[in-house]
């Protein structure tokens, strides 16, 4: 492999990673939420 190729890929795995780990995390809370509301009413 090249190492240009991992050099242009690299920033972009990790800021694809992150924002996939951020929204997953708030799509949590957010299904967290709507079950606890489900639930109270």
């Amino acid at each position: 492999m090249d190492a240009r190729l991992i050099l242009v890929a690299a920033p972009i795995v990790l800021a694809a990673s992150w924002a996939v780990f951020h929204i997953g995390r708030a799509a949590v809370g957010q299904l967290q939420l709507f079950i606890k509301r489900g639930r109270a009413a």
